[in-house]
């Protein structure tokens, strides 16, 4: 599956706890909420990559200048370092198409 639009329906209850256990540690969702060792994804959509307000990102993240969508957010939630080299964010990926899915539904919901 190589893109969002052949990705399975993204279920929001399963994504809120793939969130909990793999990025709440660094990451907020609310907008308004602090940074942590990532910053806070609320209105990540529409929002260009290394843009959110009062958080130091490295220079290949403003750089991208992605704009941040659910396709987008698809291939980078698979490989985030191939997606922007060089970038400060640890996390390893989501392999599981499926994952991606039930993530970006939930991040749809809970960082308007």
């Amino acid at each position: 599956m190589a893109s969002f639009a052949d990705a399975p329906a993204g279920d929001a209850a399963k994504g809120a706890k793939i969130f909990k256990t793999k990025c709440a540690q660094c990451h907020t969702v609310a907008p308004g909420e602090g940074h942590k060792q990532g910053p806070n994804l609320g209105g990540i959509f529409g929002r260009q990559s290394g843009q959110a307000e009062g958080f130091s990102y490295s220079a290949a993240n403003k750089a991208k200048g992605v704009m941040w969508g659910e396709e987008t957010l698809y291939e980078y939630l698979l490989n985030p370092k191939k997606y922007i080299p060089g970038t400060k964010m640890v996390f390893a990926g989501l392999k599981k198409p499926e994952e991606r899915a039930d993530l970006i539904a939930y991040l749809k919901e809970a960082t308007k």
